[in-house]
């Protein structure tokens, strides 16, 4: 029977960043999929800038926008009453290379060190694949199914399938993570169920190639077009497009005619040819646990939401990083036993309130639709006046979904049991507004040195003391040697950054949060402080 360290169940974006992570701190693992290939299904639009700057940390963010969105288009949103009529509003956004400049001119901690990214799922997973490819600590096998697992004793067992031949086999390892989507097989063996609401809606997809863009761009590039017939979708802005309509309660949807569908969006025919058309069925669902023993949960097996926001993959994103880095650890001996306990801990409350506010961002849409009144009845569009009036409406509901940047970037893992000093006061959570802040379990805010560097570009592979006061890190060095942990020390003197990090010495965990911070001469021991981020609690 095989063996290997982390068997991974699910080759989609999340089961491949996890791999990518895993791979990066030299842990073996194997990767099944049951597909043969990496999908063709248009199941996200959006990378958002949390997750790029955790994609640069592990070497990725420069192949990933290279299958992008041109870095010079914008993120714009418009609402209209058809593509053949009229634009009633458009909420407009920086593009990338903008973004860029605004990023080096505030550097204040305000801002994420990378832009957001428009990018297709079908694009961005033969990226990652080819990374995993390409490591030696990673053995990927697509066309495998898993089917099931067991437990005995230290080790997990689990039953594969390889999908052309049918055979089986089984295979062994420590710790089994269930990236397998929302029908997960290894939640279901874990008996876990899954928290919230299910089927909020019926949506139909339908996603087409076409190079009429005098009709598809025809007030210019946008990235999503809306009315309340369906939203279209921009996937390269070029000739791949995506239009998601609603069924509504009574309709049959195996009767629904997908080019008629996009005809009626679009307010006209026009030649294109449909790629993909089916309906699916979005949800607002968190599993009750993200795990249990040596078999856990990540990406959307742990959580489903409605796209509004960009929060699925992006959350399992995170969940990859969080994750991966504490399987490392603790596979090379200097994590502590409630160090993966603490996974659950840390994310699953990120995902509850993503779940939330997504569904929060449906129901402004919802209300926009209701705010169109008769307007796409009879000659109505034809109207300037009361166009402009649905125009001043959608304004003032305003695009919270594509702007809530503090929930993206300013959320703290409070209550975590491998952050020392949280007692320290943060700022009233806004999930509009990103604060820049040291608090023990917040993001290290980001920011360029007076030599040019990211400060993130300079931080170590696993941990890092950053040393904004001149202090004596020798204690943190020796402790770190003695638990053999790999420590990287940054002393920096930066008084213009005094204002973002003040004269602290903060520990920085690889996924960029602060597990410590220093303030006072009267601190807890450099051992203690390294015990209770690596999750040995009191144990010395």
């Amino acid at each position: 029977m095989k063996s290997v360290p982390v068997l991974i169940a699910g080759g989609g974006p999340v089961g491949m960043t996890l791999a990518n992570v895993l791979a990066h701190f030299g842990i073996r693992l194997m990767l099944v999929e049951k597909n043969a290939t990496t999908t063709r299904h248009p199941k996200m639009d959006i990378t958002n800038s949390r997750s790029m700057e955790l994609f640069r940390k592990f070497g990725l963010a420069d192949a990933l926008r290279h299958v992008a969105v041109p870095e010079d288009h914008p993120f714009d949103v418009s609402w209209i009453t058809s593509l053949a009529g009229y634009e009633l509003h458009r909420f407009r956004y920086m593009a990338p290379s903008e973004f860029r400049k605004q990023i080096r001119i505030k550097n204040d901690g305000t801002q994420p060190l990378e832009p957001p990214m428009r990018v297709s799922q079908i694009e961005i997973e033969p990226v990652l694949k080819k990374s995993i490819d390409a490591r030696p600590e990673a053995e990927v096998r697509f066309g495998v199914a898993f089917e099931s697992f067991e437990e005995k004793d230290d080790r997990v067992v689990a039953n594969l399938r390889e999908q052309g031949s049918g055979a089986q086999e089984q295979v062994s390892c420590q710790y089994l993570i269930g990236c397998d989507g929302g029908t997960s097989r290894v939640r279901a063996g874990l008996g876990i169920q899954l928290e919230g609401q299910a089927r909020v809606g019926e949506l139909y997809m339908i996603h087409f190639r076409s190079t009429e863009r005098d009709l598809l761009q025809r007030w210019g590039v946008a990235w999503h077009y809306q009315s309340p017939i369906g939203t279209m979708i921009a996937q390269n802005d070029d000739d791949i497009w995506t239009v998601h309509v609603p069924v509504f309660p009574g309709q049959d949807a195996t009767k629904l005619d997908p080019r008629a569908l996009v005809e009626a969006y679009a307010g006209r025919p026009f030649p294109f040819e449909i790629l993909v058309a089916n309906v699916w069925t979005p949800h607002l669902l968190v599993a009750e646990t993200y795990g249990k023993g040596r078999v856990l949960l990540a990406g959307d097996s742990a959580h489903q939401f409605i796209p509004t926001g960009g929060y699925g993959m992006n959350s399992g994103v995170g969940d990859a990083v969080d994750l991966g880095w504490k399987l490392a650890a603790t596979l090379q001996g200097f994590g502590g036993p409630g160090l993966l306990a603490s996974y659950e801990i840390e994310r699953r409350p990120v995902a509850a309130r993503n779940r939330d506010a997504s569904g929060r961002h449906m129901q402004v849409r919802m209300q926009i639709a209701e705010a169109y009144g008769g307007l796409l009845e009879g000659d109505n569009s034809e109207d300037p006046v009361r166009r402009a009036e649905v125009g001043a409406g959608i304004a003032k509901l305003g695009n919270a979904e594509n702007e809530w940047f503090g929930i993206e970037h300013g959320f703290i893992y409070e209550g975590s049991p491998i952050v020392a000093d949280g007692s320290v006061a943060a700022f009233p959570f806004d999930p509009a507004v990103y604060k820049p802040m040291t608090t023990p379990g917040a993001r290290l805010p980001s920011a360029f040195l007076k030599d040019g560097t990211a400060l993130y570009d300079r931080l170590g592979t696993y941990f890092t003391l950053i040393d904004f006061r001149g202090g004596d890190p020798s204690p943190f060095i020796d402790a770190a040697a003695r638990r053999r942990i790999p420590l990287s020390v940054l002393q920096l003197d930066e008084p213009d950054l005094k204002g973002v990090y003040g004269q602290d010495m903060l520990l920085v965990r690889p996924d960029h949060h602060i597990a410590w911070r220093g303030t006072g001469s009267k601190m807890p021991t450099a051992d203690a402080i390294l015990a209770a981020a690596l999750g040995w609690g009191a144990e010395r």
